[in-house]
């Protein structure tokens, strides 16, 4: 399956059935979140969010915590009936992974598997990236810039999104 196979493909070649193939992922995965879910698949914390605030700050970006960006990964085997949904005229077909990354390539979000044939602002529309702040939980982050006050901190993007997108 992390090779893009399905599981039933898994049981001819380590000579398990596709359940306990199945079975197996599921409790690989789940023992990878327990075991490393509290450190690396959370939400920045207040501390996390004052460091990440000092070093855009530092390095002339206040109010900025990452940089967000989508990129196309090539899906070698991706089934025939999907194709046309994964590539691009006659490209190759790839998933994308959108991610939002700090100034220490710690990851803080990632949003994977849409279709390659979607851009950046369409990704940008099924992720989740914003829940929070269309929740209203965004934590407030108060910072100026050219005499304006801001109170929503911002990731930093290429132009391909709109200005309102970069602001959480």
């Amino acid at each position: 399956m992390a090779y893009g196979v399905g599981a039933d493909i898994v049981d001819e070649y380590v000579r398990l059935a596709e359940t306990t193939a199945r079975n197996c992922l599921f409790q690989f995965t789940a023992e990878i979140i327990h075991l490393f879910g509290g450190q690396y698949l959370r939400d920045p914390t207040p501390e996390d969010l004052e460091k990440l605030l000092y070093v855009g700050e530092q390095r002339g970006f206040p109010g900025m915590i990452g940089s967000i960006d989508c990129m196309h990964w090539e899906w070698k085997n991706c089934p025939a009936a999907w194709k046309g949904m994964y590539s691009q005229g006659h490209e190759k077909s790839t998933i994308v992974l959108e991610a939002v990354a700090s100034q220490d390539l710690w990851i803080w979000h990632t949003f994977f598997g849409a279709p390659g044939t979607l851009n950046d602002l369409n990704i940008l529309d099924r992720s989740p990236v914003f829940d929070e702040i269309i929740n209203g939980n965004a934590p407030e982050v108060n910072f100026h810039v050219n005499g304006r006050e801001y109170g929503l901190a911002y990731f930093l993007a290429d132009g391909i999104y709109p200005k309102w997108a970069t602001f959480i």
